[in-house]
């Protein structure tokens, strides 16, 4: 169908109910939801109809139902703004991340709209596409496939706890945590309390482990650290305790700090850490006075029997941030691009001598 027949049809149906809900419109015309809901904006744009979550109504039927203060000359002001938050996991990690979202929301009197992609590509497309179909303003978005194609979707989109590399998706704004400075940070803790022979641990298959292994390695040769094994990052892949490829590297630690060959151990995430610590016990290796701990996510880490040391990113801030980069991108669509990156901060607990 035209665009010209689509925009004649929807007059219609708002001239005969009021009202339409833009993903059962498109289900009736067989076209997309965002093919509608692109049409509800030009529309909008020619002053025909009133945008409206999920819908849109025509203006005197909007300006009955708008609040007293509304201004008649501009039908889609006034109505409730809703932005998307679409991220991989609600169970670790990203619960800080929500909340520091939701409480931003709130304080700017817009809805937060949640959806749990779980790691699947496929899905989080899906979820996108349903939101923009029911009429979000913009999108929050912690991706975990591709991520060139939000670059053309007609919401404005921040990309969230996934750092830009090169100039990756330049018209599109980022907020992420600094792995890198996260973990040079922990190294530096580690080498003034005396530690010299530093090993990483990180489950490799983590979007994060590249930048905190980059931080690592930065950290150690800024201190001039000598290495202690002849590999000192070690990575669990996405593996755990019992198969090889998570028990091979950590034995290969283990030895080297029953050894005394290793004095300290970077462990990502906190449940590795955690292991790692009841391991290192039952190798009567004393901790922190043989090999200090610091932990990466600090999910779980002050929980311990003896408490790990953290790097904590700043999850809360960085949710908070990138609602309020996203409401000022959907306010003003032409000002700068942003890549905001938050620094995490240590938490120094007994496992590293605190």
């Amino acid at each position: 169908m035209h665009a010209e027949h689509r925009h004649q049809a929807i007059l219609r149906r708002l001239r005969d109910e009021g009202s339409l809900r833009v993903s059962d419109f498109a289900a009736e015309l067989g076209v997309s939801p965002v093919t509608i809901r692109r049409d509800v904006e030009i529309l909008a744009d020619r002053g025909l109809v009133a945008r409206v979550h999920g819908g849109a109504m025509l203006p005197e039927t909007w300006a009955e139902t708008a609040s007293a203060d509304a201004d008649p000359a501009s039908p889609t002001r006034g109505r409730e703004r809703v932005i998307g938050l679409i991220v991989p996991s609600a169970d670790y990690y990203f619960p800080e991340v929500i909340k520091g979202a939701r409480e931003a929301a709130a304080a700017r009197n817009v809805r937060l709209v949640l959806d749990i992609s779980g790691y699947d590509a496929d899905e989080e497309r899906a979820q996108v596409e349903r939101m923009i179909g029911d009429g979000v303003d913009g999108l929050l978005v912690v991706p975990t496939g591709p991520r060139g194609w939000y670059e053309q979707l007609p919401v404005p989109v921040v990309i969230v706890e996934r750092r830009p590399e090169s100039d990756e998706m330049a018209g599109i704004d980022h907020v992420v945590s600094d792995h890198v400075h996260g973990a040079r940070l922990a190294v530096r803790h580690l080498a003034e309390a005396g530690r010299t022979r530093l090993a990483l641990l990180v489950r490799g298959t983590s979007p994060t482990a590249q930048w905190i292994t980059e931080g690592f390695e930065a950290g150690v040769r800024a201190a001039g650290l000598e290495a202690p094994l002849p590999v000192s990052v070690l990575d669990t892949g996405d593996a755990g305790p019992g198969s090889p490829e998570y028990d091979d590297p950590v034995e290969e630690l283990l030895d080297a700090a029953a050894a005394g060959r290793v004095d300290a151990v970077i462990a990502h995430p906190d449940n590795h850490a955690l292991a790692l610590l009841r391991r290192l016990r039952a190798r009567s290796v004393q901790v922190p006075g043989d090999v200090a701990i610091v932990a990466y996510d600090d999910e779980v880490a002050g929980l311990a029997d003896i408490p790990l040391s953290a790097i904590a990113p700043a999850k809360h801030e960085v949710g908070a941030s990138a609602v309020e980069l996203l409401v000022r991108r959907i306010e003003h669509p032409d000002a700068p691009r942003h890549r905001l990156f938050v620094l995490p901060r240590l938490r120094v607990r007994s496992s590293s001598g605190g």
